[in-house]
């Protein structure tokens, strides 16, 4: 049982890496930068995930692992995210209640979401975590904590009881410190939500203090705060350990010093939710997220958050937007025709993309079993493409100030294999619109359009045979077929 006679604090680290693979061979590429790994993945293991795991940090923090890591993780770093596993369900045996939370799975800016992609998100997220730990997570990770009512809607309709959100996202009474605070939704329902300090965390982010000076600066702090009173630290779990290399030390030190020096206590936002339900109602801001001050415009139109010319921001999301429309509508068009309902059969795809049941088995479970080999290749193809179309939208895709990196040279090669994979299964070929979209985004840095960035990765692309026989027919840089 926590002591709630003394200041409390939590620690949460967002530990998250975008996928990273190929879109066209799945496979993992060399990452110079990252040397001397191979990939930044491996890099970021050996210098925070893997040391963490190795002290016993995840089974004393709240923490979210993105699903993405976590699939490198498991086939990779195997000893590590299983150090990670067990901590983690050690920690729920212990306290009845488990410290991690689940994250929407490709870190998309949910309020930008369709309302069925956002559900998709959730949905997929929980899931990977329950195939991962085992039980159902009380709470979310929004990527960049972006919030809108709608969002919440949807976490709460998923079964999930609480978000962490910054404290300039919220307006009302935050006495309570991190809370929890209750917010009403529709229909009678809530959510609670744990609200982050974020002095604090920008503090520890930017700003960390030696291991030996870790104990003294955080008891000093915490000294003025009322007892029973929860702060809250949350940051990119990466602040320790790779962004400060004396991270993971003091990250230990926070963590052993609550519960040695009496001075203050230590507890996850599982175990405290558990003790102290909300009372005080209060508001979120929509539109809001921890990284961007401008309703979201770091990810639509550009904003002061970056810096330059952020027109091709919002260039590129329609583009994405327009494509995601018309992947989906082939989709849709396919599965009603079998009397099958599309975005159900969507969510539960994440089931086959687990290893949880083969992709024969899950179309038995769909009704789809009495389909003909080629058809149900037409089938699995199309939900594929509604991978590689989800993949699109990861936040890093538009955080930055040039549509040349690699985040947005990633968003329209996920584009192209989605496109791919729906002129393999369809015969449609989407590219031309896509192409059209492309023209007039334009990088700041080397004046290049989108399309120069689509027809270099088309040169490169290795698509293979298509799986209903032929080769790969997409639009070529010189109309070639």
């Amino acid at each position: 049982m926590t002591d709630h006679n003394k200041p409390l604090l939590c620690v949460h680290g967002h530990f998250y890496q975008p996928p990273r693979e190929d879109p066209f061979t799945g496979e993992y590429r060399r990452e110079p930068s990252a040397a001397p790994y191979a990939n930044w993945n491996e890099r970021i293991t050996a210098e925070c995930y893997a040391p963490n795991a190795e002290v016993g940090n995840f089974g004393a923090i709240s923490f979210n692992l993105g699903g993405t890591l976590a699939r490198w993780m498991d086939q990779y770093a195997h000893d590590t995210y299983q150090r990670i596993v067990l901590a983690a369900k050690d920690y729920r045996t212990r306290y009845g209640v488990g410290n991690g939370l689940a994250q929407s799975v490709h870190h998309t800016i949910l309020p930008l979401a369709r309302g069925r992609d956002k559900r998709c998100q959730i949905h997929w997220g929980i899931a990977s975590f329950v195939y991962r730990f085992g039980y159902q997570p009380a709470g979310m990770w929004l990527p960049e904590m972006a919030v809108d009512y709608e969002t919440l809607e949807a976490v709460a309709r998923a079964g999930l009881e609480f978000v962490v959100l910054s404290n300039d996202q919220v307006i009302g009474d935050l006495s309570q410190g991190a809370g929890p605070y209750l917010v009403e939704l529709s229909g009678d329902r809530s959510i609670a939500v744990f609200v982050r300090d974020r002095w604090l965390s920008d503090y520890l982010s930017f700003q960390m203090p030696s291991p030996k000076r870790a104990e003294e600066w955080i008891r000093e702090v915490l000294s003025a705060r009322p007892p029973g009173t929860l702060s809250l630290v949350a940051t990119d779990g990466e602040t320790f350990g790779h962004h400060h290399r004396q991270g993971v030390a003091v990250l230990q030190s926070l963590i052993a010093s609550g519960d040695s020096n009496g001075n203050y206590g230590t507890v996850t936002l599982t175990q405290f939710l558990k003790q102290k339900p909300p009372t005080i109602r209060v508001e979120v801001r929509d539109n809001s997220a921890w990284s961007c001050s401008h309703t979201l415009g770091r990810w639509i139109t550009g904003c002061p958050c970056t810096a330059g010319c952020g027109h091709w921001k919002a260039v590129l999301r329609r583009a994405l937007d327009n494509l995601s429309r018309d992947v989906d509508e082939v989709y849709a068009e396919v599965l009603r025709r079998r009397d099958v309902a599309p975005w159900r059969l969507r969510d539960d795809y994440i089931r086959v993309l687990l290893g949880q049941v083969s992709a024969e088995r899950f179309l038995g479970e769909n009704g789809l079993g009495y389909l003909s080999e080629e058809a149900r290749r037409r089938v699995l193809g199309l939900l594929e493409a509604q991978v590689f179309r989800q993949r699109m939208f990861a936040s890093c895709a538009f955080f930055f100030d040039e549509l040349e990196r690699i985040e947005s040279r990633y968003a329209i090669a996920n584009a192209l294999q989605a496109l791919a994979l729906i002129y393999y299964a369809t015969g449609d070929d989407l590219s031309r619109s896509f192409r059209r979209d492309l023209s007039v985004a334009i990088s700041p840095r080397t004046g290049r359009t989108g399309v120069a960035i689509m027809d270099e990765l088309l040169s490169e692309a290795q698509f293979g045979d298509s799986p209903m026989g032929g080769d790969m027919a997409l639009t070529r840089p010189n109309g070639r077929r």
